[in-house]
């Protein structure tokens, strides 16, 4: 998903954790300081606005150039007239939709640790997608009880008119199946396959996270090493990282942003591919000189940079690159032959073309210092043999010991963690749980060993497929 900011163009990996059933105290939190700025708005208060940005936002944005935003930009609009919270992902980012006089718009906002405004975004509300006056091709045999449920709900997501194609697989008692819906490609009549090759986004950081519980199992690191040990000395040298060990990175309690505040410094500088100019040198700069947004071990804020991070360190601790240690340690051993990060001659034509928000054609994401985060490319079939390993709870060698670490959770106070996944509730279920997005993709995958049930789901459009997966997972369990 990305998001474009009147302040500072950045683009996020979606982790869409929208399962949660009750508000948490950081909601209420962050709801009641979103009070204050609507009331700072329609009071057309720009001082007051910028008193309540911490410390980090006020070192990227300076109170006359808010001020100067806001009458520009947001004050002609008039007075919010009404509100509404649209998501809160990740127990800490906020988007509500607001209603102008004569515009609607959404307004994204983070809070820090002393519960300030760490960032605010304004972005126009895009369209709401039509739907399409043709009934979307499908491999659904449409014969049993399973396929006109699937159907039935697939339909929600693939009749909208900026998703293209979309391929469904689920494991449920033993038996899998495959769904196919759309197109490859908008207007080439080719049905996304079994090898059809889509975009991952975060769900990478579940890969990432068993290449650490791999190490962690060989010998070679602890979860609890300190991330300084394995960083160049002018790096280490910033007491900030100090008390930053590994597990904090894959379970996303560094305390380290989502991304670095030197994040538009790559050159070139690519909104449409924004993490393929972003190299070790900058991730390096950035974390000689950082702060900390909270206490390492404490408090739950998800992060790119941090996994991305992590991926670093364990290139230093194998000597190998990600994506080989990705297909040695991974998918090597579980037939993964459509996983990658770079996608070879062979494989390139399998590839889905993918599609923005509006539906429009756009550029697919490349990967350089934090390839770890988002990085990878996979197929339907290859994710099906993915979701059995990890429910694969009594499985031998050091891959599944591995995976089963992985599971072990890490973190359990506003968000539940273990390595990489995300441990969420659904129906009263634990599943274990990530999702992705890029610029043109999303992806869904949740599994449960002892319901034997797993739901994987892939898209070449940017529309997330989460409401779709946690769907089809309430009505499967």
């Amino acid at each position: 998903m990305k998001f474009i900011s009147r302040f500072i163009a950045i683009a996020l990996l979606a982790c869409m954790c929208v399962i949660a059933s009750a508000q948490s105290r950081q909601q209420l939190k962050t709801d009641s300081v979103f009070k204050l700025v609507k009331a700072r708005i329609n009071d057309k208060d720009a001082a007051g606005l910028y008193a309540l940005m911490g410390s980090k936002y006020k070192s990227v944005i300076h109170s006359q150039t808010l001020r100067d935003i806001m009458e520009r930009d947001m004050f002609p609009y008039g007075q919010i007239k009404s509100d509404s919270l649209i998501s809160f992902i990740n127990n800490n980012q906020a988007m509500y939709n607001v209603q102008f006089d004569a515009i609607t718009y959404h307004l994204i906002m983070i809070l820090d640790e002393t519960d300030k405004i760490q960032t605010l975004v304004f972005q126009p509300a895009r369209n709401k997608p039509t739907i399409k006056n043709y009934k979307v091709p499908t491999s659904n045999p449409m014969v049993s009880a399973m396929d006109k449920l699937v159907d039935s709900l697939a339909r929600l997501y693939i009749q909208k008119s900026n998703t293209v194609g979309l391929n469904i697989g689920i494991i449920k008692d033993g038996k899998t199946s495959i769904y196919s819906y759309g197109e490859t490609a908008r207007g080439n009549k080719n049905l996304p396959d079994n090898n059809t090759i889509f975009e991952l986004g975060s769900i990478t950081k579940t890969f990432t996270a068993t290449l650490l519980a791999y190490y962690v199992n060989q010998g070679k690191i602890s979860l609890n090493d300190p991330i300084i040990k394995f960083l160049p000395p002018t790096v280490a040298a910033n007491t900030a990282l100090a008390n930053i060990k590994l597990v904090n990175l894959s379970n996303h309690t560094s305390g380290l942003p989502g991304i670095p505040d030197n994040f538009s410094l790559q050159r070139p500088y690519d909104q449409g591919n924004p993490y393929q100019n972003y190299n070790r040198q900058l991730l390096f700069d950035y974390l000689a000189k950082c702060s900390l947004n909270s206490k390492p071990g404490e408090k739950y804020q998800y992060s790119n940079m941090a996994v991305g991070l992590l991926g670093v360190i364990l290139e230093k601790v194998s000597g190998k690159s990600f994506e080989q240690m990705v297909s040695e340690i991974i998918t090597k051993p579980l037939g993964m032959k459509s996983t990658v990060q770079h996608l070879y001659p062979m494989i390139a034509s399998r590839f889905a073309q993918v599609y923005d928000s509006d539906g429009n054609i756009t550029q697919a994401w490349d990967f350089d210092a934090l390839a770890s985060a988002g990085s990878l490319r996979s197929s339907i079939g290859d994710m099906l043999l993915y979701a059995k390993a990890n429910m694969n709870t009594k499985g031998t060698g050091p891959l599944y010991k591995a995976i089963n670490l992985t599971h072990q959770i890490t973190l359990n106070n506003d968000a539940r963690v273990g390595l990489g996944w995300h441990i969420s509730i659904i129906n009263g279920v634990d599943y274990y749980y990530h999702s992705g997005g890029t610029g043109g993709s999303s992806s869904f995958i949740a599994l449960n060993p002892v319901k034997n049930l797993a739901v994987v789901i892939l898209s070449n459009a940017d529309e997330s497929t989460d409401n779709l997966g946690v769907d089809l997972v309430k009505k499967l369990q």
